[in-house]
């Protein structure tokens, strides 16, 4: 986890094996799993040459007896997280208008 950004903020390599930042906005438990919602981190090496990545979503997994952070396995399993969030997102948001 990265210390450069605080607690919410963690750094992840890719099998290319490049590091990025990742914010991280929410977890959500759903159908037995643990999934957390993430931002990619703007930095002062993006200069302006950044993609836009939008929300990344990763799943707990277990390996070996750890914790650890996985893809998600298949695009009906990424469209599925998608909705949940974005249906807990806008319930929150109705909540706080009463």
């Amino acid at each position: 986890m990265s210390e450069e950004y605080g607690a919410n903020f963690i750094t992840v390599t890719d099998d290319e094996g490049n590091e990025f930042e990742l914010e991280h906005l929410d977890t959500m438990e759903l159908n037995g799993s643990t999934y957390l919602a993430f931002f990619p981190a703007v930095t002062e090496e993006d200069d302006g040459n950044e993609e836009d990545l939008g929300l990344i979503f990763m799943k707990v997994i277990q390996e070996n007896g750890e914790e650890l952070l996985s893809t998600l396995d298949s695009d009906e399993e990424a469209e599925m997280v998608y909705n949940a969030f974005m249906e807990e997102l806008f319930q929150d948001e109705e909540d706080g208008e009463e």
